[in-house]
């Protein structure tokens, strides 16, 4: 009798088990997906923004959640692309970093203001001097990218942060630069950026190995601060907005938008959008590359990863066009 009803047992442990993995998918992290599902939508304004005929989808939700990206991967054509502008061969890398965040949310506080006044904050040379600290600070929106500091630069950029675009190599590591306040958002260009997004919020080994650059080791950001950004923004940027090709010569690297571009992409698709800090001056190549640290123009001359001159074009055009306002203007 006692054997048998150990046999039972098994066998319920085993149909459990076999139920577990038809319903929730073949999980070798024994990780049930996180139903991390959207609690607000973007607002739209009464009036079209000036920028609207740039915009394909105006309701567009610029962060992934965990419960629906392959499907909306699917609706905006994200699954016919590899990283980084699509999911189609990195979707479980992606489902893995997405189970680990708590929040795809957009807007917390603010979210019922339909019509946002954003400034997308570059880590450009020419924001030294200009005092625009105020100015940044006094919108709803402050979007910046990479590890332009705050700290230490407020008369110049301000003091607050909404969202800080991000990628390993790029990521603050000193905790003094957090800010419970900002959402940081990754931007993966590649399957490693994911798998070290899950090694960190997981406690586990941090592979350093498929990155240019050493990666950060450690996170200041807590997993409800985090999201991780739509690849279709960084395709909206790169195809239509810029107008790169999709296949480059094989004697050519792939050039890719930058992070500026990408913030900017962002800020077209959830608000009304002023910008500053993005004009280079090429003429001198011993400028100050950024407003911190004392890297000079020449670096940027040398990169072969991104397209700065068809950037320039770019934020020349919608200057032109009345599409944005350039607050660094002289």
């Amino acid at each position: 009798m006692r054997g048998y009803l150990v046999a039972i047992f098994l066998s319920a442990v085993f149909l459990y088990y076999v139920l577990h993995c038809i319903l929730w998918g073949t999980n070798v992290y024994w990780m049930p997906p996180v139903e991390m599902k959207r609690r607000n939508k973007i607002q739209l304004c009464s009036s079209k923004p000036a920028f609207a005929s740039l915009l394909r989808f105006h309701q567009f939700h610029p962060f992934l959640c965990a419960a629906d990206f392959k499907k909306l991967a699917s609706l905006y054509g994200s699954d016919k692309f590899d990283l980084p502008y699509g999911i189609r061969t990195s979707a479980e890398y992606f489902r893995l970093a997405l189970s680990k965040l708590q929040s795809c949310d957009l807007f917390d506080d603010f979210d019922n203001v339909p019509c946002k006044r954003c400034v997308v904050v570059g880590n450009g040379g020419v924001l030294k001097n200009k005092t625009l600290g105020e100015r940044i600070d006094s919108y709803d929106v402050i979007i910046r990218m990479n590890n332009g500091p705050v700290l230490g630069h407020e008369e110049e950029v301000g003091r607050r942060t909404t969202f800080r675009l991000f990628y390993p190599e790029s990521v603050f590591s000193d905790p003094k630069h957090n800010d419970p306040n900002t959402t940081a958002i990754l931007t993966a260009f590649k399957p490693h950026d994911l798998k070290w997004l899950w090694e960190l919020l997981t406690g586990g080994k941090i592979n350093t190995n498929g990155f240019w650059k050493k990666p950060a080791l450690n996170l200041i950001y807590k997993p409800y601060q985090i999201r991780i950004l739509d690849p279709f923004i960084i395709r909206t940027a790169a195809y239509e907005l810029l107008n790169f090709p999709k296949v480059f010569p094989k004697n050519q690297k792939p050039k890719h938008p930058t992070t500026g571009i990408i913030a900017i992409t962002l800020a077209f698709h959830i608000c009304h959008e002023h910008l500053a800090g993005f004009r280079y001056n090429f003429s001198d190549l011993q400028s100050p590359l950024h407003y911190y640290g004392n890297a000079t123009m020449s670096l940027m001359n040398k990169n072969a990863y991104h397209n700065v001159t068809a950037e320039q074009l770019f934020l020349k055009d919608i200057i032109e066009k009345n599409f944005v306002i350039n607050l660094t203007q002289d």
